[in-house]
């Protein structure tokens, strides 16, 4: 059995509830979250404790994230909604030589995403972080050559579901985005990404009715790709996470990792002055 090791801010988070069960269904239990840590137990009012969590994934709660390293197998730190965490809580991970995923969003500006790649690459250790979304159906078998536009809209808040419009699109047109502009409102954030060689991306948020979906747009001559929905993303995600834990290859470049985290990062700091261009760091 491959041992998983859990880091969290908090336990008591729909992504730490919903893995461990993906992870043993997907392996008829080859692959298991045994261990745990966590730094506080989950401040939102009847969240469950860590303890009271561990107890009921039937997951033994550990008393350090070293703990946890040393006896897992592979690694995973969580934290979904709280990337500002991630620069402390991947440090002795990212250290460690043990493949590990880290979950969305990576970090909170390009500066840490760049410091932590740099020390994944430094200790020689296999790591990954991805949105689910860049595992939809959808996406899969897609001609990236020659991607001339992409527009894509999502439900969710703008500062922690932004990250499920960006990763697809940079999957599709690459790590060399330049410059972002918020466009839209605080009712409908968006904006607009200039990548190289004249090609553009847009997105939109709306509420909880309208879906992820997207259309992929060609020079003349070559149909337009339109997603009416994006599918399956977590089961998709879950096997390739698998994968990885078994020895594959990282599922994410780490090039487009940091092209993701400086696009995020200029989408929330352009939301103050909307209609403006801002650069995107040309050193990654």
């Amino acid at each position: 059995m491959l041992k998983v090791g859990f880091i969290d801010y908090y336990l008591s988070e729909w992504h730490a509830d919903n893995l461990p069960t993906w992870l043993r269904e997907e392996t008829k239990g080859e692959v298991c979250v045994a261990y745990a840590w966590a730094k506080i137990d989950a401040p939102q009012e009847g969240r469950k404790t860590n303890a009271q969590w561990a107890a009921e994934q039937g997951v033994e709660l550990l008393s350090s994230i070293e703990e946890v390293i040393e006896k897992s197998d592979v690694l995973v730190v969580l934290s979904p909604d709280n990337p500002e965490m991630h620069e402390e809580l991947c440090d002795l991970p990212l250290k460690s030589g043990k493949r590990t995923y880290v979950d969305k969003t990576f970090a909170p500006s390009f500066a840490v995403a760049k410091k932590l790649v740099q020390i994944a690459r430094d200790y020689n250790t296999p790591m990954f972080t991805s949105s689910a979304l860049r595992f939809s159906t959808e996406l899969q078998g897609i001609d990236t050559a020659g991607i001339s536009a992409v527009s894509s809209q999502g439900p969710g808040p703008w500062e922690i579901y932004c990250i499920h419009q960006i990763e697809p699109i940079v999957k599709l047109m690459g790590p060399e985005a330049e410059q972002v502009m918020f466009i839209g409102n605080d009712v409908n954030p968006g904006m607009v990404i200039r990548f190289s060689g004249n090609r553009f991306a847009t997105m939109q948020h709306f509420d909880w009715s309208c879906p992820f979906k997207m259309t992929v747009g060609y020079p003349e001559g070559k149909e337009d790709v339109k997603i009416a929905e994006m599918t399956d993303y977590f089961p998709n995600f879950v096997k390739e996470l698998v994968d990885f834990f078994r020895g594959g290859a990282p599922k994410a470049p780490l090039a487009e990792t940091l092209a993701v985290a400086a696009i995020r990062e200029a989408a929330l700091a352009g939301k103050k002055t909307p209609g403006v261009w801002m650069d995107l760091p040309k050193e990654r």
